[in-house]
């Protein structure tokens, strides 16, 4: 037999290629395939063949396939014959074959093959054996497999395989001088990956090292444009030095500096504030990141040309041309609905592409109905993030991220866009410090203080003229239905106060209903004349109240619910699964609703599946909710909302972690409430991480509005996930939160969880003193509670705690009574874990037989009670200790298996940090290559995750290259 996985999935029987049945058939195979030699369980064939919603029958199905394959394969053999290629195998199935059977298997033989080459200073060889393996290269993984099958980590996974050994076998030739093997082959991968822009500086170098210049000029141009347009950015350091190695250099005595010939201006890094007084006082860097924020223009725009060449004039020819211009500030103020918000997008769209270091906004929600202003530090953390920096990173106090963001901008040309502010004092910290910048601000109110103190650049917009009413309703109903009746078009632009949002509700309305007379539309928004307060004024035609009536009371009684019941949601945005929750319905008909709101110009679906309100319609919900629903029912709708976030985020937290989910005493969800079914770690990560703002506000709105439980539950629940992801500021604020929420309803329970998890949030922002004291108290608690896994918990945190500050024999003291807490409950787990913490603890204490001892006692454990993910961090652990002895072969198996247990349960964080210690081992056996790839694998992943731990990796990196002779000893 003969397999190929590397492209479309095949197999031939002596040469005679196989027809490989259905879709989900030929997928099991090619799972096995990709998992040949080992054994594959059948939840994980049940979890890859159907990612969303196994059917009843899953398993079923599976053995049926199994069945065909092995008929396939082996026909007329028993299915339990000795020497079967396809066996049962400790509750699933494993594929047996060999290098000379399989291309995956072959591609890997020939990449180790190379590495030892390569190692053995044979680079000729060693660039051979590299271009031989990718050769084996005919497409993405498993291809000819259903698209949802195919987008599985399990495939996905090998695909990043192949692309780390392209880059490393690119690097190799050109060692070798003899990169003339490889063009071919790499030019297919960088077809694959056109963003890759490590990957397409290889190819660059490549062809420039064999003569091909034009070539690879006309791949920096396509890359450069794939770039521009796919992600709005621009060429990176490492491609654009490898553009400028093709370009002639200027002769050295000619006269004046050298012609710029870059594309684009050179990267550049801009200082990031250290986030605690005690952090190193070495400068840290952020790199240089063009953000494209602008919220999209209205494509029936219309009127405000004598506003836009206003506000046009304000800006000097110089921002044109480079030269320093001053700092531009204009205050844009109205009443609302009047349109300030749109103008503000318009002209920055016109003038975007004169400030080509990126664009900032940020609705600073001055008159949110819920109360939910945007604050100064809360926009700062915004832009900072926005701008490059970590989330740990990002300083605590205002005055500190104010210095900190207009360090970032100076010497940038950047527009800013402050959008729905209070007054001045709103705005000021975000204001840009430099010359260079334009900054937008749009409020309500004027601004007074900003246009005195600051030399901003007042408009005052009122509504539009009568013609532009006139030209606004032609642009969305069409010129002949307008032109057919001007009287009823005069009624309607008079009764909508001719606001712009006005315009657009009644004539999306309109639009909604074609064979209805305009008249008609005028004639109900004369019957239904009335007041909204946030529009009260002297003249009753610009209260616009009326319109939001009409087009409410258009809607049918579900659809008129729903939209009530949302102004209950926290914001800043509802998705489906969470809006079904809130009214209790099921998905498909909330679908409808929601499509029918947003038809109506009631809703905005500002990504798919997830809705905003504008600020005014949600004021209008509002008080609709408040007026037309009785307390029980916004309790009731409010009670599902959070069951639905608090269930989700459980069932999410326990797929990412299944051994270490907080036991909690939560109360079954409400049958409506609608929890969503995940199914797989990739898509709890992904929710996760798509409802994290919606998470972090939910705790206070449950706090603030009755289910103070719910409160400090769901802040708990989320603690493992926003560690990892390094959010620690934001873990911190969401603790306290909790715990002010447990204090309210002297839930001693409550108090010490989140005593415990705000305690560690703050050990990780370098807090000391309050870390130590809220973990203190969550001991005492858990103690009076008699809750002994969470005295064992909190005690592991204090040792963490300790050793992180250098204490070791203090961490000692504290997980010897852990683990003799966690033994009598019989916690295996949690026994398990502090055995291999305790060995970590002897690792930093240079005791490396000891942390062995503990670390595979810590294996064992996890692999009888089924923990793959205890056993990859233990793994890590023993790894780490054989390395310390010299023992790094040992060392490197460890490794080895514990990131295929990582890569198997999408844990890309510890992925990474185990890729860092295999680099590390690498180093210290003199193979430099192999673990620049490790850390520069790991570095991709933490910058993916924006994690903090990537600017740590960094330095190490550029400390390893400015090291003439670099050694072991920068591991960490």
């Amino acid at each position: 037999m003969r397999f190929t996985v590397l492209g479309p999935v095949r197999a031939w029987r002596n040469d005679v290629e196989l027809e490989l049945g259905p879709p989900k058939q030929r997928a099991l195979l090619a799972l096995l395939l990709v998992r040949a030699g080992q054994p594959v369980a059948l939840s994980e064939i049940v979890d890859v063949l159907w990612a969303q919603d196994p059917p009843s029958t899953a398993v079923n199905v599976v053995h049926r396939h199994v069945g065909s394959v092995r008929r396939l394969l082996e026909p007329g053999l028993p299915a339990r014959a000795e020497g079967s290629r396809l066996v049962r195998r400790s509750g699933g199935y494993r594929l047996n074959a060999d290098a000379d059977a399989l291309d995956l298997l072959r591609f890997r033989h020939l990449r180790e093959s190379a590495r030892h080459a390569a190692a053995a200073g044979e680079p000729e060889r060693a660039a051979g054996l590299f271009t031989q393996a990718l050769a084996l290269w005919q497409g993405p993984t498993a291809t000819g497999v259903p698209a949802d099958v195919q987008a599985h980590p399990v495939f996905s996974g090998v695909d990043r395989e192949l692309l780390a050994v392209a880059k490393e076998a690119a690097t190799t030739a050109l060692d070798s001088q003899v990169p003339e093997r490889l063009p071919t082959v790499l030019q297919q991968f960088a077809a694959q990956h056109a963003l890759d822009e490590t990957l397409q500086a290889r190819l660059i170098q490549v062809l420039a090292a064999t003569g091909r210049r034009a070539e690879a000029l006309e791949v920096f141009s396509a890359a450069r444009d794939g770039l521009a347009e796919q992600l709005g950015v621009t060429p990176g350091p490492e491609l654009r030095a490898a553009h400028r190695r093709l370009l002639p250099r200027p002769a050295r005595d000619a006269p004046g500096p050298p012609a710029r010939t870059d594309p684009a201006p050179p990267a550049r890094t801009d200082p990031v504030a250290p986030v605690q007084p005690g952090d190193p006082a070495a400068p840290i860097t952020a790199p240089a990141v063009r953000p494209a924020q602008l919220p999209p223009d209205l494509p029936v725009f219309s009127g405000r040309q004598a506003e836009l060449a206003g506000v046009g004039a304000l800006l000097p020819e110089g921002a044109d041309t480079g030269s320093p211009a001053p700092l531009v500030i204009s205050a844009i103020d109205g009443m609302a609905g009047v349109g300030k918000t749109t103008l503000a997008v318009r002209w920055a769209h016109r003038v975007a592409h004169r400030f080509p270091d990126g664009q900032l906004y940020a609705n600073l929600r001055g008159f949110d109905p819920t109360g939910s202003v945007m604050s100064p530090n809360e926009a700062l953390r915004s832009f900072l993030h926005a701008l490059g920096v970590p989330p740990s990173r990002v300083p605590t106090g205002l005055d500190a991220k104010t210095a900190l963001y207009r360090s970032l901008l100076a010497g940038r040309r950047t527009l800013v866009l402050l959008d729905n502010a209070v007054d001045s004092a709103h705005v000021r910290p975000l204001l840009p410090g430099a010359p260079g910048c334009l900054t937008i601000v749009t409020s309500r109110n004027q601004l007074h203080g900003l246009i005195a103190g600051e030399g901003a650049r007042p408009l005052t917009l009122g509504p539009l003229s009568p013609a532009e009413s006139h030209e606004a309703l032609v642009r969305r109903l069409g010129t002949d239905r307008v032109a057919a009746e001007p009287r009823a078009v005069a009624t309607i632009v008079r009764l909508c106060g001719r606001l712009p949002l006005a315009l657009a509700v009644v004539a999306a309305r309109a639009a909604t209903r074609p064979s209805f007379p305009l008249s008609s539309v005028a004639a109900e928004l004369l019957e239904g004349q009335g007041n909204l307060d946030a529009f009260a004024g002297a003249d009753p035609s610009t209260d616009a109240r009326t319109v939001f009536s009409w087009s409410y009371r258009a809607l049918d009684p579900a659809a008129a619910r729903l939209f009530r019941l949302l102004a209950l949601h926290p914001g800043p945005e509802v998705s489906t699964a969470a809006a079904a929750s809130v009214a209790g319905l099921p998905l498909r008909v909330t679908r409808a609703l929601l499509a029918t709101l947003t038809g109506a110009h009631l809703l905005c679906e500002h990504a798919p599946g997830r809705y905003t309100f504008h600020d005014l319609l949600r004021a209008y919900a509002m008080e609709l909710v408040r007026d037309h629903d009785a307390e029980e029912i916004r309790r009731d709708a409010r009670h599902r909302m959070f069951d639905h976030y608090l269930h989700t985020a459980r069932t999410a937290a326990t797929l990412l972690a299944p051994h270490r989910t907080e036991p909690l005493p939560l109360s079954p969800p409400r049958p409506d409430a609608g929890p969503e079914h995940l199914g797989s770690q990739d898509r709890a990560e992904a929710w996760l991480s798509a409802e994290r703002a919606v998470l972090l506000s939910a705790v206070g709105h449950a706090r603030d509005h009755g289910f103070p439980a719910q409160s400090w539950q769901l802040a708990v629940t989320l603690e493992l996930f926003l560690d990892r992801r390094g959010h620690w500021q934001e873990q911190a604020a969401v603790q306290r939160t909790a715990l002010g929420a447990a204090r309210s309803l002297s839930d001693r329970l409550g108090e010490a969880h989140a005593h415990r998890t705000l305690g560690f949030a703050e050990g990780r922002l370098g807090r000391y003193d309050e870390a130590y004291g809220h973990l203190e108290r969550a001991l005492e608690l858990f103690a009076e509670l008699d809750q002994g896994d969470g005295r064992a918990r909190t005690l592991r945190a204090l040792a963490f705690l300790c050793n992180t500050q250098g204490r070791h024999q203090r961490a000692l003291d504290h997980y010897r009574p852990a683990l003799g807490l966690y033994r009598a409950s019989a916690h295996l787990s949690g026994q398990a874990s502090v055995l291999n913490e305790i060995g970590w603890t002897h690792v930093l204490r240079g005791e490396y037989e000891h942390a062995l001892a503990r670390c595979r006692q810590a294996v064992e454990l996890h692999r009888r009670i089924g923990d793959s993910a205890g056993e990859a961090a233990a793994l890590d652990s023993v790894g780490y200790a054989y390395h310390h002895l010299g023992r790094y072969e040992q060392a490197l198996t460890s490794y080895r298996r514990a990131l295929g247990v990582y890569r198997e349960i999408s844990d890309r964080y510890l992925e990474a940090d185990t890729l860092i210690h295999q680099g590390d081992t690498r180093l210290a056996q003199g193979d430099v290559a192999t673990a620049l790839a490790d850390w520069g694998a790991a570095l991709e992943i933490l910058r993916e995750l924006n994690h903090p731990d990537a600017r740590v990796l960094e330095g190490r990196l550029r400390q390893h290259r400015q090291s003439p002779r670099p050694t072991s000893a920068l591991s960490g």
